[in-house]
C-alpha cells in the first residue's frame, strides 16, 4: 500500500503544484509504522519529497504499538473512517486544522489471487479537505 500512497501523494502534489508544508496534515488510512517508513523513503528517493513530520498513519493513531499487540494496526478503511469522522473533522470544525490531504489506503484482498501466489495490489485516493 505505502507505493500505491506514495505514488498518489507525487501525483497530487505534481498536479497542484504543491508541497507537503502547505498541508495541515497528510494523513494515510493504516500503512502502520513499517508501511510509513517506505512511504517516507519512497517519497524522498522516487520524488525527491520530503513527508516526515507533515504526516500522520490513522492506524497508527488509533493504536498503541508499544501496550497493544497490533502488529502493523487494523483495516485501512475502518481506521480511516474513525479517524477522519472523529478526530479530522472535529479539529476542522474548531479551526485547528485548514488543510488536509486526506490519501485513504487499502488492499484490494482477493482469497483466490493470494492463493494463486499473486501480490495483493494497493490502492490509494486523494481527497483534500480545506475550511
Amino acid at each position: 500500500m505505502a507505493p500505491a500512497a506514495a505514488r498518489t501523494i507525487a501525483d497530487f502534489m505534481k498536479d497542484t503544484g504543491s508541497k507537503a508544508q502547505d498541508f495541515d496534515l497528510i494523513v494515510t488510512g493504516d500503512l502502520g509504522y513499517t508501511g510509513s517508513e517506505l512511504l517516507y523513503q519512497l517519497l524522498e528517493k522516487d520524488y525527491k519529497i520530503k513527508l516526515e513530520g507533515y504526516h500522520r498513519d490513522c492506524g497508527m493513531m488509533i493504536y498503541n504499538l508499544k501496550e497493544q499487540d497490533v502488529n502493523s494496526g487494523g483495516s485501512g478503511c475502518g481506521c480511516s473512517a474513525s479517524v477522519l469522522c472523529s478526530h479530522i473533522m472535529k479539529n476542522m470544525e474548531k479551526g485547528k486544522l485548514k488543510k488536509v490531504l486526506f490519501v485513504a489506503t487499502g488492499a484490494l484482498m482477493s482469497p483466490t489471487s493470494s492463493k494463486q501466489g499473486n501480490t495483493i495490489p494497493g490502492i490509494a485516493h486523494a481527497v483534500l479537505l480545506e475550511v
